[in-house]
C-alpha cells in the first residue's frame, strides 16, 4: 500500500520515509529540509519529539516500513517558500479489528491558526477510505484543549478514560458515518 501525498486549502501532507526518519533521528537538519524540499522550525521536530510520536525504535521502523509509516505524513505549508508546521502519524496499520490511531503535532509558531483540524482532517478521511480501516483512534489530556477540540469537531466520541502520571487521559474514536470534515 502507498501513502499519497494530501493537498488541502493551505497544506501539503507529504508521506514520511525511512530516510526522512533517520535524518531528524540523527539531527541531520540539512538533509531533512533537502528530502522534504521545506524548510525546518527551529524548535520541530526534536528527537524527544520524534520518539514520543513514532512509539517505535528505528530499528523497529526499517525492518517493516510499510506498517509502521502506513499514512504517517509531514504537513508542509503551501508556501513559495515551504516550511515544515507539523506532521499526523499513525501508530501502524490497521490492526485486526481494522482500528488505527492517530497523533498530530503543529509547531509552537503555526498553532492556533486552523492547522491542525486541516491535516487531522484530511489525514483521517483518508484512513477511513481505506478498506480495512473501521475506526480511528486518538488519545490526548483533558487539560489539551486544542486537541479536544479538534477531535470533537471531526465527530470522535470519548470512549474510554484513563489516569496518567501528567492527568486525565481522553481515549477517542470516530468511525466514517460519525466522521465530519
Amino acid at each position: 500500500m502507498s501513502c499519497p501525498k494530501l493537498i488541502t486549502e493551505r497544506l501539503e501532507l507529504v508521506p514520511m520515509t525511512v530516510e526522512v526518519v533517520e535524518a531528524v533521528f540523527d539531527g541531520r537538519r540539512a538533509d531533512t529540509e533537502a528530502l522534504l524540499g521545506a524548510k525546518m522550525p527551529n524548535a520541530w521536530p526534536g528527537r524527544a519529539l520524534v520518539e514520543r510520536a513514532f512509539l517505535a525504535r528505528l530499528d523497529a521502523v526499517r525492518a517493516d516500513p510499510e506498517h509502521r509509516l502506513w499514512g504517517d505524513r509531514v504537513a508542509l505549508s503551501l508556501e513559495p517558500s515551504p516550511r515544515v508546521i507539523g506532521s499526523v502519524v499513525f501508530h501502524g496499520g490497521p490492526d485486526e479489528d481494522g482500528i488505527v490511531e492517530v497523533a498530530y503535532g503543529i509547531e509552537e509558531e503555526s498553532q492556533r491558526q486552523g492547522f491542525g483540524f486541516e491535516a487531522v482532517s484530511a489525514s483521517v478521511a483518508w484512513a477511513l477510505a481505506e478498506p480495512r480501516v473501521r475506526a480511528v483512534r486518538a488519545s490526548t489530556f483533558t487539560w489539551h484543549f486544542a486537541s479536544c477540540r479538534i477531535l470533537e469537531k471531526l465527530g470522535f466520541r470519548i470512549v474510554d478514560r484513563e489516569d496518567d502520571l501528567l492527568g486525565e487521559m481522553l481515549k477517542y474514536e470516530v468511525g466514517p458515518s460519525a466522521f465530519r470534515r
